[in-house]
C-alpha cells in the first residue's frame, strides 16, 4: 500500500503548469507509476487539506539519450494534473 508521501513525488514547475496555476486552478505533480487517480487524489487532499475536483493523469514516455557512447532511454514519467475547488489553493515552491 502506498503512502501519501509515496505517491506525490514533486511537483512540476514550469512556465505552463504556472500559468495553469493562475488561471485554471490546475497543479501538476510527478506521481509514482502504480499510483491510480483515486490514490492521487485522496494523496492530494491529506498532503495540502484541499478538496479535488479532478484528476487527470499521464505517461511521458522516455526520452532516447547518450550516455558512455550508447544508446539509452530515460523512464517514462507519469504526471498527475490536480484540478482544486475555487478558493482552495497550493503553495508551489
Amino acid at each position: 500500500m502506498l503512502e501519501a508521501r509515496d505517491i506525490i513525488k514533486k511537483p512540476l514547475v514550469t512556465e505552463k503548469t504556472t500559468y495553469m496555476q493562475d488561471a485554471l486552478k490546475q497543479y501538476v505533480f510527478l506521481v509514482h507509476p502504480a499510483a491510480n487517480r483515486l490514490q492521487v487524489k485522496s494523496a492530494v487532499e491529506v498532503l495540502f487539506s484541499v478538496k479535488v475536483t479532478s484528476v487527470r493523469t499521464m505517461v511521458r514516455k522516455g526520452k532516447p539519450r547518450r550516455a558512455f557512447g550508447r544508446p539509452i532511454t530515460t523512464r517514462p514519467v507519469k504526471r498527475a494534473i490536480v484540478t482544486l475547488r475555487d478558493g482552495d489553493k497550493i503553495e508551489v515552491v
